[in-house]
């Protein structure tokens, strides 16, 4: 991912001071950025979206929002841009200048240290570039930025890579589900140890405080969704597309909250329902009267080889459902900001279990956090 820039919130204004702390500061720093770079299906896509559709690029102004290392803006420059505007909040910007003159197109690429809401161009652009997604695409809220660039800068005419992007949830299996649970139960066996000490030792009962802790570790283990690179055979039912986006058309508001019902049939028996995962794709398909001459998919799908860094996020159910015969899920799935953090998130599952014979399980009803 490249670095972000300053997103809005639907929570009231963002101190920018904080944000920067939490979240900007990461993408200062050369090795995250190299894990980025490190990742092939991440960089193929993007190289390949570029070179096979030079004439998106050919003599035009291209902005890239989020520059980081200035990658994108070297390859727009190397399609035959007239002009880019490689736009990045961090010291970052200094490596990719750089990095740009080192590669002698500082004539061509122009990079700017400051924030997308804020930065002044001397023209509009007619290619918006940006590596935006975060993980299950919209944690880090970064596209509300690329949708600010769009609407101040972006040409009638424009053209948006990617064009189109997709959030996916499937059911899964997975060992991670026990794991966690022990975790959790290590760590409680741990407190009560910590009790008993503390009142033989120091003369104080500090049980009163074991719900807070148990609800602290509940969350941290057993409602934090976790990051995870799945097999293909790991997910155990249909999975299905839960969101799209236009990002030509997209406003902040279509992404302020994510809300699918679908129905998805495990047919794997004997197995278990461990949770749920998340993923996403993107397309560069250019637009409708100016369309990609080879449209390309970058997707963060689970995958048999290595995956990409993004992975999928998992939602763990406790306890995991034991499925003996075929079963259909009814899911309503929700997805909001953090009313503490608007670049983190909140998930709730509503789930509905039925049999075959029409036998209906108990509801399960669960909120995770992806933090």
């Amino acid at each position: 991912m490249a670095s972000r820039t300053n997103g809005g919130s639907s929570n009231g204004p963002v101190d920018k001071g904080a944000d920067f702390a939490n979240y900007f500061c990461t993408y200062a720093f050369l090795y995250h950025q190299k894990e980025m770079l490190s990742d092939r299906v991440r960089m193929d896509a993007y190289y390949n979206a570029v070179f096979q559709n030079k004439h998106h690029f050919q003599g035009k102004a291209v902005l890239d929002v989020g520059t980081g290392s200035g990658i994108l803006a070297i390859w727009s420059a190397q399609a035959g841009a007239r002009k880019v505007y490689a736009v990045e909040a961090t010291k970052m910007s200094e490596h990719a200048r750089t990095l740009v003159q080192a590669n002698n197109l500082q004539d061509i690429v122009e990079v700017i240290e400051g924030s997308m809401e804020e930065v002044v161009l001397p023209e509009k652009v007619d290619v918006i570039i940006s590596e935006w997604m975060g993980y299950f695409l919209l944690r880090e809220s970064m596209f509300d930025s690329v949708i600010c660039a769009r609407d101040r800068w972006l040409k009638p005419s424009g053209v948006m890579y990617p064009s189109h992007a997709r959030m996916w949830v499937g059911p899964i299996r997975s060992g991670l589900v026990d794991q966690k649970k022990n975790d959790y139960e290590a760590a409680m066996d741990d407190w009560y140890g910590f009790l008993e000490d503390t009142k033989d030792y120091y003369g104080v009962d500090m049980s009163v405080l074991t719900r807070p802790f148990s609800n602290e570790q509940e969350k941290y283990y057993l409602q934090t969704s976790l990051w995870n690179n799945l097999h293909p055979n790991q997910v155990i039912g249909t999975a299905a597309v839960i969101k799209e986006i236009d990002c030509l058309t997209a406003s902040v508001n279509d992404i302020l909250e994510v809300k699918s019902s679908f129905s998805s049939a495990i047919s794997m028996a004997p197995t278990r329902l461990c949770g749920f995962a998340g993923w996403f794709d993107v397309h560069f398909r250019g637009r409708g009267e100016d369309p990609a001459q080879k449209e390309i998919e970058l997707t963060t799908a689970p995958s048999s080889n290595n995956g990409t860094h993004w992975g999928q996020q998992i939602f763990m159910l406790h306890p995991p459902v034991h499925v003996d015969e075929e079963i259909n899920l009814d899911v309503s799935f929700s997805m909001n900001r953090s009313k503490e953090n608007h670049r983190l998130m909140e998930v709730e599952f509503d789930v509905k279990i039925s049999k075959p014979s029409g036998k209906i399980l108990p509801p399960i009803n669960k909120k995770f956090y992806i933090e």
